[in-house]
């Protein structure tokens, strides 16, 4: 035979045939909407390391809802920065939250919108850690998986559709969880950050979420990037205290933690596409080195082939708006 009988090429010459043999896609369904909604403030204002992101006042918080739900982005997840921090973050735990107020608000601007809230201390304490300090200044598991829960009740009660815990602490599935239940949300689910790792790609967010630790760092409770055994175990404990959705956190860099998640759990797999992702692909753009849409969809892209049925992006808005535009 004097050339191969397979051409692969006679499947990509045709942009119909392209778009009729794609395995996977990225939807407006498939995407969840970061949003930041911050106590007393007048109106709002630009994320500086997040260019086209911004933090919101209470009042105001619809107004990014009725716009990605225009784009069709459904789903959302809240992150609160309120007034004031204490070491034991009581200000996440009422029903006058700034998260609480901000569900109330969006709900009844936006009935249809699928809230979800993150479930940490870090932005609520003084110290910027994500549990509780007892008193030689390390982070208390125990006495911060009861506030974690206490948390996620005040979120529920205040008409979250979906908790989704950040911390990382050991067992705070199943307290939430027990909590939920026993206060009659048995049907609210929880999307853990299972597999959250101590990642340098976090800090744009830090900057949104005023939440960097005011002293050490997060290592010794969030994962090592050098370690995937502990992925497993983690998403393990989590899945069997009651998680109804698994998250890999960060997303680009993690890709192959997303692929063992799929590959092990029979639940639904998120990941996170983080604000460094975000600000780095950001950046590039406006120095014209890459093209944003393409970039940004290509990598979209890699997280539904490695995997993920959910992707957490601050791109969510953007990207429905372009496919809107291709149909």
């Amino acid at each position: 035979m004097a050339f191969p009988v397979h051409r692969p090429r006679r499947l990509r010459n045709d942009a119909r045939l392209r778009k009729m043999i794609r395995q996977f896609s990225v939807g407006p369904q498939n995407l969840i909407y970061p949003i930041f909604v911050v106590e007393n403030l007048d109106q709002p204002k630009e994320i500086g390391a997040m260019p086209g992101q911004k933090h919101w006042p209470v009042e105001q918080i619809h107004e990014p809802v009725v716009e990605a739900l225009q784009a069709g982005v459904q789903a959302f997840i809240i992150f609160g920065v309120p007034q004031n921090k204490t070491s034991d973050g009581q200000s996440a735990l009422g029903d006058d939250s700034v998260v609480a107020r901000a569900i109330r608000h969006i709900k009844d601007k936006c009935p249809e919108a699928y809230l979800i809230t993150d479930v940490c201390l870090c932005a609520y304490t003084d110290h910027g850690h994500c549990g509780l300090l007892d008193e030689q200044g390390r982070v208390a598991n125990d006495a911060s998986v009861d506030q974690l829960a206490r948390m996620a009740l005040a979120h529920v009660s205040a008409g979250a559709d979906m908790v989704a815990p950040s911390d990382m602490m050991d067992g705070r599935i199943e307290a939430i969880r027990e909590t939920l239940d026993a206060n009659g949300f048995e049907d609210v689910p929880i999307m853990s950050y299972s597999a959250k790792y101590a990642s340098s790609y976090y800090g744009p967010f830090r900057e949104a979420a005023g939440s960097a630790p005011g002293k050490g760092d997060r290592k010794g409770y969030q994962m090592d990037p050098s370690v995937i055994r502990d992925a497993i175990l983690e998403m393990e404990l989590d899945f069997s205290e009651g998680a109804d959705i698994l998250m890999v956190k960060p997303g680009l860099p993690y890709l192959d933690v997303v692929k063992l998640a799929k590959d092990n759990f029979c639940c639904p797999i998120a990941v996170y596409q983080v604000s460094g992702e975000y600000s780095m692909i950001k950046a590039a753009s406006a120095n014209g080195w890459v093209d944003e849409r393409e970039v940004v969809m290509e990598s979209l892209l890699s997280m539904r082939r490695a995997g993920a049925d959910l992707i957490l992006t601050y791109f969510a808005v953007q990207v429905a708006g372009w496919l809107k535009g291709e149909k």
